[in-house]
C-alpha cells in the first residue's frame, strides 16, 4: 500500500489553556512542512488539542520518500579535456569526487557554456524510518516561550510528557519521541475514560477517544459543544448566557468532556456594579454570567465541569460555595471605596511613580487635566468638565476594587464619580479615557471622554519620547504604538478638527524640561503619522497614496485621512497614471532650476496651440476646484483636475519646455508650476507614478 493515514499524539500533564490552540495549529503546520521537506507526500491534516494531549492526523502519508535526483556540475568542457580529447586533471578530480569514471559523466548547459555533469537518482527511504526525527523537529519548533525538564530526562517541553502515539495506518512507527518509545496506547478521561486505550488504526483515533475515553479530541468540536451547552443551561435558568469568546476558548482548553451546569448566587450581590461581578465570575472562576432580555445581570452563572456527575446538584453547590466569598469581597471593596471620594483619594497618587523621570501619577493627572482642557477648548466642549475629568482620571487606581480587579480601571472611576456627585459628563469621561482598549475597539462617544482619552495618550507619548525611550523593535513597554493609533482613530473616526503640532507643543510645555525637548514634538508627530501606514495598508489603500499626502506635511489627522481617501479614489481613475507621470516630470523640471519658478503667465508668449489649450483648461479646472478645495472636498478637487489629462499630454508631446529663448522657457515653466501647485494643494500625486 503506497499511503496510509498518520497519527501522532503527545500525552502530557495539563497544558496551558492560553496556548492550546496555538500549539495545536503550529504542530500541524510544522509536521506538514517537514514531511514536505523530506519529500514525503501527504494529504490534508487535522490538529487536535485537549488539556492532556496534542495530536495531528494526516491523510495519505506515503510509505516511501520520493526518489531524489542529485546533480553536480563540473568544469567546463574546454577545461575538462585537452586538445587531443583526453580528460584533464580537473575532469579526473571531478569524476573521482563523484565516485565514477569520467566516461560515466554527462553533460549539462551552464552559465558559460557546456560543462561536465554528474547525475544520480537516490531511492527514497521508508517514511517510518524518518518519522520520529520529523516529529522531534516539529516539536522543537513549536512556539513555546519557556520549556521545562522533568524527572531525569533530557527532553524539554512546555509540560511533562507521559505517552506517545505514532501510528502509520495500523503500524506502530518504531522510535522514540521526547525520550519515550512510541506506541499505539492513548489514555482516556481521568474519571470516566479507560486508563489505556489501544488504537487499532490511526483513522479511528477520534471515535475511540470519544467512545472509550470520554474525550472530545477535536478542539473546534469541543468549543461548539461548550458554547451550545452554556447557552442551554442559561436558558434553563431563565436567562441568556454572556458568551465571551475568549472565555469560551479558555474553558474549551480546560475540559475534555464538557458538562455545563447553572448555579445561583444571592441577589444582594446585584447591588455591586455588574462589571465587578462579571470580572470576578469570568476571571477567577471561569463562570459565564447570565443576563435577562434587557441585558441586566441575573443572580445566576453557568459553569462547565470536566465530569458528568451522577449528582449534578453537588457540583453546583460546590461552585456556589466557591463564588460566594469572591462576590462578598467585591461587595465589601465597593462599600469601602464609597467611603472616600475620588478627589480625596487623588492625594495618594503623589506617592505612586508613573515613570522615574516623569514624576508621579499625580503629576501626570495635573498635565492631563491641562491638556484635556486645551483639547476641549479647540473642540468647543465643556472645558471645566474636561479639566475635572483629567484631575480625577487615575484616582480609582488606588481603590480597593481596582487593586483587586485591575481591568475595572475607569469603570469603577465612573461609579465612584457618580457616587461623589460629580457631573455625568465627568463620570462618563473617566470610563471612556481607556477607549479604545484594543485594536478596532469601541471609541469614546462623549466630547469629554474623547478629550481625556487623547490627552492621556499624548501626555505619555511626549513624555516617553522626551526622555529618549521611544519603542524599539518589539519593545514597547508603554504601549506607545497602540496609544498613537488610538489617538488617530479617535480624531479621524470622531471627525475632530485637531492638529497634532499645537497639541504636542502644549503637551511638551506641560512636561517642562525634557532631555529631548528640542526634538520631541517633531519626533512624536512623525511617529504618529507613520502609524497611518499600517492603518491604510490594512484598509487596502496603496502605500503611495499615503506617501503622496505625507509629502505635503499635513499634521491634522482628519484632514490627512480625507486627503488620503481622495488620492486613493483619484488613483483608480483612468487619467491618474498619466497625470502622476506628468507631475513627476514637472517636479523634476522645477527641481533642476536654481532660481524660483516664475509666477506670471503671459498668453501672448504662447507659440503652440497646446500651450494655450493647457492654460485655458487649467484656468477652467481651477475655477471649478478652488471652491471645492476651500470646503475640504479633496475628492471633488482631484476629480476636477483629472480633466487636464488630454491637454497635459498634448503639451508634453508638442512643446519644448526648456526653450533656448529665456522668455519662452520662463513662461512655460510658470504654466507647469501652476499646474503642479494645483495638485499639490491636495497631495503630491507624483508619488503615484510608476518608477
Amino acid at each position: 500500500m503506497s499511503a496510509q493515514h498518520l497519527l501522532f499524539e503527545l500525552g502530557t500533564e495539563e497544558l496551558p489553556p492560553g496556548s492550546l490552540r496555538a500549539l495545536g495549529e503550529a504542530l500541524r503546520s510544522e509536521l506538514c512542512a517537514r514531511l514536505t521537506e523530506q519529500r514525503i507526500t501527504h494529504g490534508d491534516a487535522r490538529w487536535f488539542a485537549a488539556p492532556r494531549r496534542l495530536a495531528v492526523l494526516i491523510d495519505n502519508v506515503a510509505v516511501l520518500q520520493e526518489d531524489a535526483l542529485i546533480e553536480k556540475l563540473g568544469p567546463q568542457l574546454a577545461a575538462a579535456f585537452d586538445a587531443s580529447g583526453k580528460p584533464t586533471g580537473a575532469a579526473l578530480g571531478f569524476a573521482r569526487g563523484c565516485g565514477v569514471e569520467v566516461s560515466a559523466l554527462g553533460r549539462a548547459q551552464g552559465d558559460k557554456g557546456e560543462r561536465l555533469a554528474f547525475r544520480q537518482t537516490v531511492p527514497g527511504r521508508p517514511s517510518d524510518a524518518l518519522l520520529p526525527g520529523i516529529v522531534e523537529a516539529a516539536l522543537g519548533a513549536l512556539p513555546i516561550a519557556k520549556r521545562m525538564r522533568w524527572g531525569g530526562r533530557r527532553a524539554e517541553f512546555v509540560r511533562p510528557v507521559h505517552w506517545v502515539v505514532l501510528l502509520h495506518g495500523s503500524t506502530v512507527v518504531s522510535g522514540t519521541v521526547m525520550g519515550l518509545e512510541a506506541g499505539r496506547v492513548t489514555r482516556g478521561h481521568r474519571v470516566h475514560g479507560e486508563a489505556r486505550i489501544s488504537l487499532e488504526n490511526a483513522s479511528n483515533y477520534v471515535d475511540a477517544l470519544r467512545q472509550r475515553g470520554f474525550v472530545i479530541a477535536d478542539h473546534e468540536e469541543r468549543r461548539a459543544i461548550v458554547a451550545a451547552q452554556v447557552e442551554q443551561a442559561a436558558k434553563s435558568a431563565g436567562g441568556i448566557a454572556e458568551l465571551d469568546e475568549a472565555l469560551v476558548e479558555e474553558v474549551t482548553s480546560l475540559v475534555e468532556w464538557p458538562c455545563a451546569l447553572a448555579g445561583r448566587f444571592e441577589e444582594r450581590f446585584l447591588d455591586v456594579p455588574a462589571e465587578a461581578l462579571v470580572s470576578s465570575m469570568k476571571g477567577h472562576q471561569k463562570f459565564f454570567p447570565v443576563r435577562d432580555a434587557s441585558g441586566a445581570l441575573l443572580p445566576c452563572f453557568v459553569t462547565v465541569a470536566n465530569i458528568e456527575s451522577t449528582d449534578p446538584s453537588q457540583v453546583i453547590a460546590g461552585n456556589q460555595r466557591v463564588i460566594r466569598p469572591r462576590l462578598a469581597d467585591a461587595a465589601f471593596f465597593f462599600a469601602q471605596d464609597k467611603l472616600s471620594t475620588l478627589a480625596s483619594r487623588r492625594e495618594r497618587l503623589r506617592s505612586v511613580v508613573f515613570q522615574t523621570e516623569l514624576g508621579s501619577v499625580w503629576d501626570k493627572t495635573e498635565r492631563v487635566a491641562g491638556l484635556a482642557a486645551f483639547v476641549a477648548d479647540v473642540l468647543g466642549a465643556n472645558v471645566a468638565d474636561c479639566r475635572r475629568a483629567g484631575e480625577l482620571s487615575k484616582s480609582d487606581l488606588v481603590s480597593e476594587m481596582v487593586l483587586e480587579f485591575d481591568e475595572l480601571q475607569g469603570t469603577m472611576g465612573r461609579y465612584y464619580a457618580l457616587n461623589d456627585g460629580e457631573s455625568p459628563a465627568v463620570a462618563q469621561a473617566l470610563l471612556e479615557q481607556y477607549l479604545p482598549r484594543q485594536s478596532g475597539g469601541a471609541l469614546p462617544q462623549s466630547a469629554a471622554g474623547a478629550a481625556l482619552a487623547i490627552a492621556d495618550r499624548v501626555d505619555t507619548l511626549v513624555g516617553i519620547f522626551g526622555i529618549g525611550q521611544p519603542p524599539t523593535g518589539s519593545k514597547d513597554p508603554f504601549a506607545l504604538r497602540r496609544s498613537a493609533l488610538g489617538v488617530l482613530r479617535i480624531i479621524v473616526e470622531g471627525g475632530l478638527p485637531l492638529d497634532l503640532v499645537p497639541l504636542l507643543e502644549r503637551a511638551a510645555a506641560a512636561h517642562g524640561a525634557l532631555p529631548q525637548a528640542a526634538t520631541v514634538v517633531g519626533s512624536v508627530r512623525d511617529y504618529m503619522l507613520e502609524r497611518f501606514r499600517a492603518w491604510y495598508t490594512e484598509a487596502g489603500v496603496r502605500i503611495e497614496c499615503v506617501t503622496a499626502v505625507q509629502a505635503r506635511g499635513v499634521t491634522a489627522p482628519l484632514d490627512f485621512d480625507r486627503r488620503v481617501r481622495a488620492v486613493s479614489a483619484f488613483s483608480a481613475l483612468p487619467e491618474a497614471a498619466a497625470l502622476a507621470a506628468a507631475n513627476k516630470r514637472v517636479a523634476n523640471i522645477l527641481q533642476k532650476r536654481d532660481d524660483s519658478a516664475p509666477v506670471d503667465i503671459d498668453p501672448a508668449l504662447f507659440e503652440d496651440a497646446a500651450e494655450g489649450d493647457l492654460f485655458t483648461a487649467l484656468e477652467s479646472a481651477l475655477a471649478v476646484s478652488a471652491p471645492l478645495l476651500a470646503e475640504g472636498d479633496y475628492t471633488g478637487t482631484l476629480l476636477a483636475l483629472a480633466s487636464l489629462r488630454t491637454p497635459v499630454d498634448a503639451f508634453f508631446e508638442r512643446v519644448l519646455v526648456m526653450s533656448e529663448d529665456p522668455a519662452l522657457r520662463a513662461n512655460r515653466i510658470a504654466l507647469l508650476s501652476r499646474l503642479r501647485h494645483a495638485f499639490l494643494a491636495v497631495a503630491d500625486i507624483s508619488a503615484l507614478a510608476v518608477s
